[in-house]
């Protein structure tokens, strides 16, 4: 019997009093509030005095009490809540789903997981709260206008913000929540650059200069443990923090490392922050290979000579070295040699200046640095690193001015 015979079948039966509809009606109902009520994970009871109690779950309490005469009347409220739970659940419900699905189809890893899950509770204390059928499209402009303001956000940070929105309420959309299309609202978000915190910083903190790299370098050649030497090999490979302390002894032939994994941090179950190898770097252009000069092989072969045994190249004491040991160990090298303390990111901002400032063919700038395009190296990562006396000499010395 195909779909149409079906139907036509149907129609006669309830068209001819075969079948008793109101009664199928009500034993659905039936059928579904017994769904709802086996969803309930707190017990329904009658208490000595006579009244129906149970608790309902509450995302701040934990619980809320609840009591009603009848277990009628219990029973009716706790179908209440789960069918709005169901049908039209709060933003943080679906940012929850959309997550969940994001790292089920590998979207996103765990580490984006958790920063994601930073942006969403630093923004969406009371906005998440919402029911999302109750959410008008001036809403989320209100919604993004005052997250700005009251969060002081940088253009960069209203951008993940952004991503947050775009992903909760589009899948809003594809379960059938809402109608409307949150591409087109933020599409035609009027939002001037002024409302954006502006964070302005001056050479010296994004760049090691050039008085200060022969300072640096020379502390970590004479302090040559196996964490200064990992810090030494940034200077001279423009590496990404990630990338280097996911270097294996096979990723290095002569002079050429083979840059195809990094390390990604995340919390786990118990919240506890868990440090992994992925085998894919950060975005599709750091797979690449990144030349040491020559001059610089002594670095590697110290390294093989400090950890002759283990798979990784940079381990201690049997274990892996991690990103935040590195990060805590440049912080102490730039107190002892008396510089302003910068961020193992910074060394990778220095190389990338050296290279640009020596002149070096830009399709090799961007293999080096692991980018799509050169205009992501000038943009973020070129700065000058000369200090104030070194930039009056050299202004003082164009001819033509």
């Amino acid at each position: 019997m195909n779909r149409n015979e079906k139907v036509e079948l149907l129609t006669y039966l309830i068209e001819s009093d075969k079948i008793d509809v109101v009664r199928m009606q009500e034993e659905m109902e039936q059928k579904r509030k017994l769904e709802l009520l086996s969803m309930h994970p707190f017990e329904i009871w009658q208490g000595k005095d006579g009244i129906w109690k149970t608790y309902l779950p509450d995302e701040k309490a934990g619980r809320i009490f609840r009591k009603r005469k009848t277990e009628k009347e219990i029973q009716k409220v706790v179908v209440e809540y789960w069918q709005q739970e169901i049908e039209n659940p709060t933003v943080k419900e679906i940012y929850d789903q959309w997550i969940a699905k994001k790292l089920e189809w590998q979207e996103i890893s765990k580490a984006t997981k958790d920063r994601y899950d930073r942006q969403f509770k630093l923004c969406f204390q009371e906005f998440g709260k919402r029911r999302i059928k109750s959410i008008r499209e001036d809403d989320i402009e209100d919604f993004l206008k005052c997250a700005i303001k009251d969060h002081e956000l940088t253009q960069k940070s209203f951008s993940n913000l952004r991503t947050l929105v775009l992903g909760i309420f589009k899948y809003a959309k594809k379960k059938k929540y809402i109608s409307y299309s949150i591409s087109e609202i933020v599409k035609d978000l009027d939002i001037s650059r002024k409302a954006f915190r502006k964070v302005r910083r001056t050479d010296e903190e994004l760049v090691f200069m050039e008085d200060e790299l022969p300072k640096i370098q020379g502390y970590l050649e004479t302090h040559a443990d196996i964490k200064n030497l990992c810090l030494l090999l940034l200077f001279k490979t423009g590496l990404r923090p990630g990338e280097v302390v996911a270097l294996r002894k096979e990723s290095v032939k002569g002079n050429i490392i083979s840059v195809d994994s990094t390390e990604i941090c995340y919390k786990d179950e118990l919240g506890k922050d868990t440090y992994e190898v992925r085998q894919f770097p950060k975005t599709e252009a750091g797979i690449r290979d990144v030349i040491l000069p020559e001059k610089y092989l002594w670095i590697i072969e110290k390294i093989k000579l400090l950890n002759p045994y283990q798979p990784y190249l940079f381990m201690q004491s049997g274990k892996r070295l991690l990103e935040h040991q590195i990060r805590s160990r440049l912080k102490t090298v730039c107190k002892n040699c008396n510089i302003q303390s910068k961020s193992p990111n910074k060394i990778r901002k220095t190389y990338s200046s050296i290279l640009l400032d020596s002149g070096v063919q830009e399709s090799i700038v961007i293999q080096m640095m692991g980018h799509t395009d050169i205009a992501t190296t000038k943009g973020h990562y070129y700065r000058n690193r000369k200090n104030e006396q070194e930039k009056i000499s050299v202004i003082n010395s164009v001819v033509n001015l």
